[in-house]
């Protein structure tokens, strides 16, 4: 019998093609978007999950402001940790990790360089669950100068030798060698915090890179800290507890608990240990995906039910010599077990050949190996029982037609029937329109950050940066500097050249902070941080900053001078409304009095994504970076190499034994998006497939619709009927369907991206049109996909569809 029915599915499948392929290649498209997603989101959601992850969290601090407490950000002090684990008992370990970036490793005359790590406590490999493939992780970090590296980086400096116990050294630091004691397990999940070493915190205590933070304790809060807690502690009274937590160096601020589960999606702070993602944008992702498995589904199940009414006299026939119903319902659900079986194959394959492509395009490697598998292990569940369940509805129904009616020619559509077609349709041009929406407003966003001005020109600037191989930082050093830079102005290529400890887009560990700041009245402020950085007189000019009142600074034979340029926020925030009153007086940090010479306009320093802070910038001889802009003489790409090449060339004239590297800004600006615009891309790619399934089930009931109204056309023809009048009769009703969608797509669409939008502090709007242009492209879809069809139907001599009367 199964055989029988085997037979009789496959050649009902190949004698139907256009409703095979349509089904098996929409289904096979659904399936593989969906897989593909599901794949992206289930890496981002697998940050920081390892055994016992549920446990650990990371202490970071809120600061009261305007008289409540507001999130920080993400570090803590040096002693946080042993402070709290001392303090309550439901708290077993912590790590501290002071992160240090841009490192510049030396190893037996050979240089390497870009190297991110920190120092950390033993406990580190405990906390993360991390191993080792070589050492022994109770003593890899017990000693001091000891160092662990990455895999990676042990290959890059060691090749295939056994890099333990030997030493390396770092740049800047002549007299400190440091010993190999462990290798990082490659095997490691993905995670927040990584890291191309690790060095013992012991280190810290004697290392002279640190010698001027050796006396800080709650004065300096630089450490990321984690803790692990006992699996029974109930974590809303221990958050509770750390939060009431205080003591003598805590002033107007406290600690708080996040999981570690959470940040890679759910935290934004300042000074993050790296780049995270949005929890919104996986969601958003995650609707997508079902909603492609979703369409696929609608357009089986629409297409199986219209496509019932051809089937009514077989089965009215296999009925009446002797087929029962059940063995009906086995049948259909045989023949839709081959047809998902055959889409689950197709998008196995497609999944497998586009995989690398779209690993490049959300620049992950995905992969498709058996972690890969583990993870998605239930989204294949999902999608087997969506397919069992559309599998039932036609087999249902198409086991439920009376032979009595079928073979008088009696059998109609049912009303029911026809409503859930009608709903499927509906349905179709809602998800349609909402996807069509959003991709709208996504584009709209990520241009919006693209074209607003942010205050400062970024064009033709590019920052120069290196690190002394020998030298540590002395007044040689700066005389060094000083005279690179005079070298550099006189290139014919460069227009002006300015030092800096940072600028706009720049990452926040580049900006210095502090908390406690005397105003010009007398008042005090202990309450929030506060953000300033250094920079040579001519930064002002360079970068295009605009000043509101007074002026920049004026250069002179000292290292550094007292002065300072605030921005509008900051003097609003001290309650300056004349910005005039401000020049001349002095605000104090760091135990110095600081004269404000000028108030220049607000500028997104930290992005677009983030509110203008108060920001101070102070006068000083800083070499983090040397910031060059270019002239009009470099306006091509063959113009921009050469310039490049002379800075690189003067730069190792100045300092032969150093690293070097340069970065554009307006790159690096726009590089903070990179997120925004890969989910944007991805928006549309997945709502592009959406549409075509969406489309290929319209075009399949479209012409199966078609098929049972010939008979009405031709009658229609013979009676005068004109083309215009019959496509007009065939349309109207997608048309209204179209309408009816398009009052349900709004809200959603608009909730869903008014939610993805709360993300950014600067947005777009969410114009009137966005959701018009959706709804009229949806429209015009659905009219190029039915209008085909009607136009062959309209076109038909009426003879060929009465002859049959």
């Amino acid at each position: 019998m199964y055989k029988l029915f085997l037979k009789i599915a496959t050649r009902y499948l190949i004698k139907n093609k256009l409703y095979s392929f349509i089904n098996i290649f929409g289904l096979a498209i659904g399936i593989a978007s969906f897989v593909l997603i599901m794949l992206y989101v289930n890496y981002e959601q697998s940050y920081d999950k390892f055994e016992g992850s549920e446990n650990v969290y990371r202490v970071y601090m809120d600061y009261l402001e305007g008289g409540e407490y507001v999130p920080g950000d993400a570090n803590a002090y040096i002693v946080s940790g042993p402070a709290l684990k001392e303090e309550l008992p439901e708290i077993l370990d912590f790590t501290r990790l002071r992160r240090r970036q841009g490192m510049v490793l030396l190893y037996d005359n050979l240089v390497f360089d870009q190297n991110s790590g920190a120092l950390t406590d033993p406990s580190f490999f405990d906390i993360f669950d991390r191993k080792l493939e070589k050492g022994d992780v109770s003593t890899a970090l017990s000693e001091p100068y000891s160092i662990v590296l990455s895999a990676s980086l042990s290959k890059k400096i060691f090749g295939s030798e056994d890099p333990m116990g030997k030493t390396l050294k770092i740049a800047g630091d002549d007299e400190s060698t440091f010993k190999v004691t462990g290798v990082l397990d490659t095997n490691n999940p993905n995670t927040h915090l990584n890291n191309d070493f690790l060095i013992s915190f012991q280190t810290f205590y004697t290392w002279k890179l640190f010698e001027n933070d050796w006396k800080f304790t709650w004065n300096q809060n630089e450490y990321y800290t984690y803790i692990k807690v006992d699996k029974n502690a109930d974590l809303d009274l221990l958050n509770q507890k750390v939060m009431a937590f205080s003591t003598e160096g805590l002033k107007n601020e406290r600690h708080h608990l996040e999981p570690i589960e959470d940040i890679h999606l759910n935290s934004n702070k300042p000074y993050e240990a790296e780049t995270n993602g949005s929890a919104s944008s996986i969601r958003l992702l995650a609707i997508i995906a079902f909603i492609t498995l979703l369409l696929s589904w609608m357009n089986y199940m629409s297409l199986s039910s219209s496509k019932s009414l051809e089937r009514a006299k077989e089965i009215g026939i296999r009925k009446v010599v002797g087929a029962k119903r059940p063995q009906l319902i086995l049948q259909f659900l045989i023949e839709s077990a081959m047809l998902n079986f055959m889409a689950i194959i197709l998008a196995i394959i497609a999944v497998y050949l586009l995989l690398p492509g779209f690993s490049r395009f959300v620049e992950q490697d995905l992969g498709f190996g058996y972690i890969q598998l583990k993870g998605i292990i239930p989204y294949f569940g999902v999608i087997l029982l969506g397919a069992s369940l559309t599998a039932f509805y036609p087999a249902f129904v198409l086991s439920n037609y009376s032979p009595t009616k079928v073979l008088k020619g009696k059998l109609q559509t049912s009303k029911n029937g026809f409503n859930f077609r009608k709903a499927l349709i509906v349905g179709q041009f809602i998800a349609t329109i909402a996807l069509l929406a959003g991709t709208f407003v996504a584009n709209k966003q990520i241009r919006f950050l693209k074209e607003r001005p942010i205050g400062a020109d970024l064009d033709q600037l590019v920052a120069l940066k290196g690190q002394k191989l020998t030298d540590v930082p002395d007044s040689l050093l700066v005389k060094k500097y000083e005279t690179l830079i005079e070298e550099i102005r006189k290139s014919p290529y460069v227009a002006e050249v300015a030092g800096a400890g940072t600028y706009p887009g720049d990452d926040f560990s580049n900006m210095n902070s502090n908390i406690g700041i005397t105003f010009p009245d007398g008042r005090e402020d202990v309450k929030r941080i506060w953000y300033n950085y250094g920079v040579q007189p001519e930064y002002f000019d360079l970068i295009g900053m605009e000043f509101v009142a007074g002026e920049g600074f004026k250069r002179t034979s000292q290292a550094s001078s007292p002065n300072v340029v605030i921005n509008e926020k900051m003097a609003r925030f001290m309650g300056i409304v004349d910005m005039k009153e401000i020049i001349g007086k002095t605000i104090k940090f760091w135990d110095v009095d600081w004269t404000v010479t000028g108030v220049i306009s607000d500028y997104n320093h930290f992005g677009l994504k983030s509110p203008v802070e108060p920001l101070i910038i102070r006068q000083g001889r800083n070499t983090g970076n040397i910031l060059v802009k270019f002239n009009k003489q470099v306006g091509s790409f063959a113009k921009t190499s050469i310039a490049l090449e002379e800075l690189t060339n003067i730069w190792h004239q100045i300092l032969p034994e150093s690293t070097y590297s340069y970065t554009f800004l307006d790159q690096k600006f726009e590089a903070q998006y990179k997120e925004d615009r890969k989910f944007a891309k991805a928006f549309q790619v997945f709502t592009i497939l959406a549409i075509l399934i969406a489309s290929l089930g319209l075009f399949g009931l479209t012409s199966y619709t078609v098929l049972q109204r010939k008979k009405e056309i031709g009658i229609r023809k013979v009676n005068g009927a004109t083309i215009s009048e019959i496509l007009s009769i065939l349309n109207i009703d997608f048309v209204k369907w179209v309408g009816l969608a398009f009052i349900f797509a709004v809200p959603i669409s608009w909730y869903a991206m008014n939610k993805w939008l709360e993300g950014f502090a600067y947005k777009t709007s969410m114009s009137w049109w966005v959701f018009a242009l959706a709804g009229v492209s949806a429209l015009v879809i659905a009219l190029l996909t039915v209008s085909w069809q009607s136009y062959r139907a309209a076109v038909v001599n009426p003879v060929d569809a009465l002859r049959e009367e």
